[in-house]
């Protein structure tokens, strides 16, 4: 029997239960959330238990805490170069975006992926995907060049990690359910010397991702063992013995910079001040609590007949919230749902849908959601924000020891749930449409919603295990010589905006506009910039900014999902907030600085993933797949250089622009091993590089 005939054979076992026990199923869990039974964070400090002792101690050279696509690629490249790995996940699933997030489209910027200019590892699990399906796009979706199954984006990668393993004779100790609670600093606030984890199992005779998140998060991060949860504690700690500052080293790559909250490092969180650096902000002050939305994606199939459809008992809370898109070339059904199509055994006819060609979803189609005006939950204000900011993980004792509780707003969570189940019965019920008015959404019945332990989700319920997070926090880098107050990636160093524009010049402050241009003119390159046009012509980057420290590429456009003006975000007549959307549009092939991942006190903490120093804006464009991947790489290889070199990461930037010889040492290093550091244009105008 072949691959897919396999495949097929199991997808038949999978998707083959009764619609009435689903439905009883969905039913049970949405009364749950209507009822409140979901536990609401209290707005005064309560502490958890005092710790208990660990039940074991791991020894690791690295400890990635996150097992996103920015952690996997961390523990590839260690596994490779022969260390011991340890990776915690607060979901049973490796791989973040395509696996427990849901969002298994990849998401790639055309200029890259037309010259496949991707790390060696991310590369290889494209390679797989292939291999499994026996085609690189088996959902046929127009999204992406490959749209899968959450659960095979799980399984490519773990198998990708133990061959790494054997490939490098390095170990890795993987810890699924597992969360870090605590912490040990050295007494001068400069080193990891310890982190305290908790691991959740589940007791006999309850399953895991039975319950969706919100209802069991704060459970996780309690050392007290529950109802539902055996926790055991574990200490990790650095492998060698020889007490140096380079024993080991922890390596940043949750989804939301739980340890840069965790170790008191200098960070932000959501709109930057309208700056020279970032013109495009909509804001003079900043606003922590207006973050990009975050997405509870579910996969969904179509069926030959009409099923039966329940209503949430929350629906009309959100229906004001839901439609299709202002642009009306997107207002058809079959459009939205082969977006992000993951699996289609069965091509189906090519048809026009408005504009566009697609070949027509058939039955035994599978469709993942994620969808802006749909199951985005987007909330913009104190009272409801997602990722806590320093002063509101004050107030609720979540920075005193023991407190930890991940940092996030549980109903905040809660709503993004029942936001995206309820988008699921508008997809297939509803009639209303908030971005273009009765009349145009019609009811799609002959779907249902993909539920159970084995669905492509993973999930009782049918949501990701973890929301699809596309901003988190972001670290001040250090002081260096071109950024004084603190490195950053900004918008003016990727954006291919023309700064000359109406916008700009009634908006900026005329000093802040000369700024502008005299910025543009210095980080422009002479060989680059035609005809040597004077400085006061410049108004727009002809490439990205060249780094001589660059240890990755990426490229995509500056994307966003805004926060909502109002709070609650699904109230009627809400709209996006104001301007934040200017500086949204396409950007330069761009590279990853490795200041970008040095955060300011603590000497072996490593930033990957989403948390990098980066703007708001510049973060929209630094937060895909394939960005995840090579940072992550740049992470792992960064710790085992560090380890092996007997060197500090901030000792490779400390002297810079002076020439850092293990700095381009670490370059021929990443390039070797089939990471690159700079796209193949960059080589022309970039002198540095090695």
């Amino acid at each position: 029997m072949g691959q897919l005939e396999k495949m097929q054979q199991g997808q038949g076992k999978i998707f083959s239960q009764k619609t009435t026990t689903k439905m009883q199923g969905l039913r049970r869990i949405l009364a749950a959330l209507s009822l409140g039974v979901i536990c609401l964070e209290s707005t005064l400090p309560v502490l958890a238990a005092p710790p208990r002792n660990p039940e074991e101690t791991i020894n690791c050279d690295i400890l990635i805490v996150g097992g996103g696509l920015s952690g996997a690629a961390a523990a590839y490249e260690g596994l490779l170069a022969g260390r011991t790995v340890c990776l915690t996940e607060i979901t049973d699933w490796i791989g973040g975006q395509i696996s427990s997030q849901g969002t298994s489209a990849l998401d790639e910027g055309k200029s890259q992926r037309s010259l496949q200019y991707f790390p060696k590892g991310y590369r290889v699990l494209r390679d797989n995907i292939t291999r499994l399906y026996g085609k690189q796009n088996p959902g046929d979706c127009w999204v992406s060049e490959s749209c899968f199954l959450p659960y095979h984006g799980h399984q490519l990668l773990y198998q990708q990690l133990k061959e790494a393993e054997q490939l490098g004779r390095g170990t890795l100790k993987w810890f699924p359910s597992t969360v870090i609670k605590q912490l040990e600093i050295s007494d001068n606030k400069k080193l990891i010397n310890g982190a305290i984890a908790i691991q959740h199992n589940p007791k006999v005779g309850i399953a895991l991702n039975q319950d969706p998140l919100s209802k069991t998060i704060e459970d996780a991060y309690n050392y007290k063992n529950s109802d539902k949860f055996n926790k055991k504690i574990i200490r990790f700690q650095a492998k060698s013995k020889k007490g140096h500052p380079t024993d080991w080293f922890v390596v940043e790559a949750t989804e939301t910079g739980e340890i840069v909250a965790l170790a008191d490092v200098p960070y932000r969180i959501g709109l930057d001040p309208r700056s020279y650096l970032n013109p495009s902000s909509p804001t003079e002050k900043g606003d922590p609590y207006c973050v990009q939305g975050f997405t509870y994606p579910f996969a969904m199939e179509r069926t030959a007949t009409p099923q039966p459809q329940y209503k949430p008992p929350f629906y009309e809370q959100y229906q004001p919230y839901y439609g299709y898109d202002s642009d009306r070339r997107f207002a058809y059904f079959d459009l939205v749902f082969t977006y992000r199509r993951i699996w289609s055994p069965q091509k189906g006819q090519l048809i026009r849908v408005g504009q566009m060609k697609v070949h027509e979803p058939t039955p035994g189609d599978i469709s993942m959601q994620n969808w802006l005006w749909g199951n985005d939950y987007r909330p913009g204000t104190s009272q409801d924000n997602l990722i806590y900011t320093h002063d509101q993980l004050e107030k609720t004792g979540q920075l005193q020891p023991g407190g930890w509780k991940g940092g996030l707003r549980t109903e905040t969570l809660r709503k993004g749930e029942e936001i995206s189940l309820g988008f699921y019965y508008w997809l297939v019920a509803g009639n209303t449409d908030s971005r273009l008015g009765y009349g145009i959404k019609r009811p799609e019945p002959n779907h249902r919603l993909l539920t159970g332990l084995s669905s492509p989700m993973g999930t009782q319920h049918g949501l990701s295990k973890y929301p699809y997070i596309r901003e988190g926090r972001r670290i001040i880098g250090r002081p260096s010589y071109d950024h004084p107050e603190g490195f950053s990636l900004n918008e003016i160093d990727i954006s291919t905006k023309d700064y000359w524009n109406d916008f700009y010049r009634t908006t900026l402050p005329r000093p802040m506009y000369q700024q502008v241009w005299s910025t543009i003119a210095n980080l422009e390159s002479t060989a680059m910039t035609p005809n040597n046009r004077p400085s006061y012509l410049m108004t727009r980057r002809t490439h990205a900014t060249v780094y001589p420290d660059s240890v990755g590429v990426t490229q995509y456009m500056i994307d966003f999902h805004p926060c909502m003006a109002l709070s609650p975000p699904e109230k009627p007549g809400n709209r996006e907030r104001e301007d934040v959307r200017v500086g949204q549009g396409s950007a330069y092939p761009a590279q990853i600085p490795l200041r970008a991942m040095i955060p300011q006190k603590v000497d072996n903490l490593i930033i990957s993933g989403k948390s990098i120093a980066s703007s708001h804006i510049a973060a929209a464009a630094y937060r895909v797949h394939g960005f995840e991947w090579s940072v992550g790489a740049a992470a792992g290889t960064l710790a085992s250089f560090s380890l092996e070199k007997n060197v500090l990461p901030y000792e490779l930037i400390d002297n810079l622009p002076q020439q850092e010889a293990k700095l381009q040492e670490l370059r021929y290093r990443l390039e070797n091993n089939g990471n690159p550091t700079a796209f193949p244009q960059t080589i022309m105008f970039d002198a540095r590089r090695p």
